[in-house]
């Protein structure tokens, strides 16, 4: 608590903090659930394990969520609960968005239908940003801090949350990655989404993926991907989020958390 004071953190802001990373944790694990399509699993031993790891799962991220629940609702906060619910909402959403192959995995649009930033960005607004951004408002709000700094918090965290994920989607592309042959990766990604609007011929892969995204060839996809324009883009992409995110920083007084938060920026200009 004495390190909390020191730093500038209210203790409400730490008990915040824990809420989100619950809240995260538990729509993980509940992501881990898989659809037990009839006839998939003929063996009853192993259709008995996995309707265990179902539940498992199912009780695990409830047990989560429920005391993320009553962590929000000890900071006696009726506009912070409603905050923070909207963002469980977001998420809950970010789940429909798209086509999703049985297994509610993701997949491309179809050609045409939107365009690829627009596509991208809302997926992971709902699916990350919305939560980051609505955190970093809330602890604002704890703060006592008016609406328009409020709003400029949750733009900070929304566009440090798309710079982070836009890394994370070039990962598997970028040189000295440990990217082994045949390994799956997110075919919703920014490099595959920028590069199907620049090649829509790579559809006629992607789109064997519509009962399972395991009958995609994850190599054939990845060489392609990897020697056109969706990784430039994609770099792009995340430095424009990181540039954004930076502007909004500097509204905030000088001190060592804004110190601390920039830093974050720029290392993962570095990535």
């Amino acid at each position: 608590m004495e390190e909390d004071k020191a730093a500038g953190v209210l203790h409400s802001q730490r008990a915040l903090a824990e809420v989100t990373e619950m809240i995260r944790t538990s729509h993980l694990v509940h992501k881990g659930m898989v659809n037990i399509c009839h006839g998939l699993y003929p063996e009853p031993a192993v259709l008995n394990d996995m309707t265990f790891g179902n539940k498992i799962a199912l009780l695990s991220g409830d047990y989560l969520l429920a005391n993320s629940c009553m962590e929000l609702a000890a900071l006696r906060n009726q506009d912070l609960v409603e905050l923070m619910s909207s963002a469980v909402r977001d998420l809950a959403e970010g789940e429909f968005v798209g086509r999703r192959d049985q297994q509610n995995n993701p997949l491309p649009s179809p050609q045409g239908v939107s365009d690829a930033t627009e596509d991208w960005t809302l997926r992971n607004v709902l699916s990350a940003g919305s939560l980051l951004g609505k955190s970093c408002q809330g602890t604002l709000k704890l703060a006592g801090h008016g609406t328009e700094l409020q709003e400029q918090g949750y733009k900070f965290g929304k566009h440090l949350a798309l710079a982070w994920q836009a890394c994370l989607d070039l990962e598997p592309f970028i040189a000295g990655s440990q990217y082994a042959s045949g390994s799956m990766f997110n075919l919703t990604s920014a490099p595959v989404l920028f590069h199907l609007e620049h090649d829509p011929s790579l559809f006629t892969e992607i789109d064997k993926g519509v009962e399972s995204v395991q009958n995609v060839d994850y190599d054939k996809v990845h060489s392609i991907v990897s020697k056109g324009p969706g990784i430039s883009q994609t770099k792009q992409l995340q430095k424009e989020h990181s540039q954004k995110a930076m502007e909004v920083l500097q509204v905030f007084r000088e001190s060592d958390a804004r110190t601390a938060l920039s830093n974050i920026i720029v290392a993962m200009g570095d990535l």
